[in-house]
């Protein structure tokens, strides 16, 4: 679908909650992790992994996302916090704030809180967010 779908460090899936799994309590990983069904809880990469969450349209968390990338056609009810990339596809939706470094939405994706861009240079050594202040719109409409 996007870029991350198409590269094989990103294809990798060690672990699937499958469509009838409800799974509560707080969940660390690192590799590949699908989610197909519920889980209520925190969801937290392993620090210094390359790791990707992948949610499916029928996948729903309940709690806070802590991940390097993040594949979402699903939804979120939490903040998320992606230090490297983040991709919504047309039936994802984020109730909380997502917090980015680099961003893809598809058309028809919903983030229901604040998006905040995070620059690459602070990420490691300043947890604290970066907003940019946006003065002029970049984007005009075609007359």
């Amino acid at each position: 679908m996007f870029g991350i779908g198409k590269s094989s460090n990103y294809s990798r899936i060690d672990t699937v909650i499958g469509p009838q799994t409800h799974l509560e309590g707080d969940i660390r990983f690192s590799g590949g992790l699908h989610v197909d069904g519920t889980i209520k809880g925190n969801i937290i990469a392993e620090p210094g992994t390359d790791t990707v969450l992948t949610v499916s349209g029928e996948g729903r968390i309940e709690g806070d996302v802590r991940v390097p990338n993040l594949v979402l056609n699903g939804a979120v009810e939490g903040d998320v916090y992606a230090s490297e990339r983040v991709e919504l596809a047309s039936h994802a939706k984020v109730t909380g704030n997502l917090y980015y470094n680099l961003i893809e939405m598809a058309m028809g994706a919903e983030v229901n809180g604040n998006l905040v861009h995070r620059a690459e240079s602070r990420r490691e050594t300043d947890p604290s967010p970066v907003t940019e202040r946006i003065t002029e719109p970049r984007i005009q409409a075609a007359k």
